[in-house]
């Protein structure tokens, strides 16, 4: 009989321990699966950022586009992918002349056979993010890619 009360009286100056240590344990683990879950956030965003600039492109490469039938297109995949605003997507064209080519002044419409198209596509990093806050503010998420036009 008094083995048993030992043992709950042991047992007693043990029940918040599990509490105390849950209280240490859990904001740090919490953390993590939130940084988890918004640098997987990122490199979704980035990814569709880099299938905008691509598919921008290749769209850009055929006769009769203009910048700003490229620039609407990526402007609104990005907004129907990710959900963000026109307003915050940049996206900047240059076309760079082939040996011999006249210089197109970064406009699709006048970019001939070989000239190299480029286009970049970025988002602010707190336009995307799912956790509010400004510990990455004035960050950016960007693509680029660049193909010869037809």
């Amino acid at each position: 009989m008094i083995r048993q009360a030992n043992r709950h009286a042991r047992t007693d100056r043990r029940r918040g321990t599990a509490l105390v240590e849950m209280a240490l344990v859990l904001p740090i683990f919490f953390t993590v699966v939130l940084g988890i879950v918004e640098f997987g956030r990122a490199m979704m965003v980035g990814q569709m950022i880099t299938n905008a600039a691509r598919e921008g492109t290749r769209m850009g490469i055929l006769d009769g586009e203009t910048n700003t039938t490229v620039t609407t297109w990526i402007e609104s995949f990005l907004k129907d992918s990710i959900n963000v605003s026109a307003a915050d997507v940049t996206v900047t064209i240059t076309v760079d002349p082939a040996t011999g080519n006249p210089d197109p002044v970064d406009q699709i419409g006048n970019a001939l056979s070989k000239d190299l198209v480029t286009i970049k596509v970025s988002v602010p990093f707190d336009k995307v993010s799912y956790i509010p806050g400004d510990y990455l503010s004035g960050k950016s998420l960007s693509a680029q890619s660049a193909m010869r036009h037809e």
